[in-house]
């Protein structure tokens, strides 16, 4: 698998993948009524922002998004968001994606990255995130809807990068395609 920076050629690929994501209303905050339109704007970061794939002999198996979590004082920390195609789920996608973004931000000066609203629900991306060194530093409790399961809670989590690497994220761990 190789991760590299999207281009407009890949959105073919993407759209059914957040398509997929955004429509089950499982795991985002986005709605599920979202366009393709309205999902490139949402999707695709602007510099100095970032939008990469993870490709496997020209086929997209997911994607992610990174970049500043706010502008400012708060423009040290990075977040991202990542999103796996359902068939390839539990293949590694998701953590080398998920590597990919912590080693882009230790490169790009970050100090930690942050992720705003993981449903406490998603399991596999929780335990993913913790592996990789995030905590869930809190819980805005029944803030997302789920559409079986109710309420549940939304983590914010984050990875301070000042701090002595993770052990799962070490050099043998970093992705193969390091970001520029």
């Amino acid at each position: 698998m190789q991760i590299r920076d999207f281009t407009e050629a890949d959105w073919a690929q993407v759209w059914p993948i957040v398509e997929e994501v955004v429509r089950a209303g499982d795991t985002y905050t986005y709605d599920p009524a979202m366009t393709a339109e309205q999902a490139h704007d949402t999707w695709i970061a602007r510099p100095p922002g970032r939008t990469v794939v993870a490709v496997e002999d020209g086929r997209v198996l997911g994607t992610a998004k990174m970049g500043a979590n706010r502008e400012g004082p708060g423009a040290h920390v990075a977040t991202a968001s990542l999103m796996v195609d359902a068939r390839v789920r539990g293949k590694g996608v998701g953590t080398g994606l998920c590597r990919y973004v912590l080693e882009w931000a230790r490169t790009s000066g970050f100090a930690g990255v942050q992720f705003n609203a993981v449903a406490e629900s998603n399991t596999s991306a929780v335990e993913i995130y913790r592996r990789l060194g995030f905590e869930i530093v809190g819980t805005v409790p029944g803030a997302f809807a789920h559409p079986e399961l109710g309420r549940v809670g939304l983590h914010i989590m984050y990875c301070d990068l000042t701090a002595t690497p993770h052990p799962s994220s070490g050099p043998a761990d970093r992705p193969a395609t390091r970001p520029r």
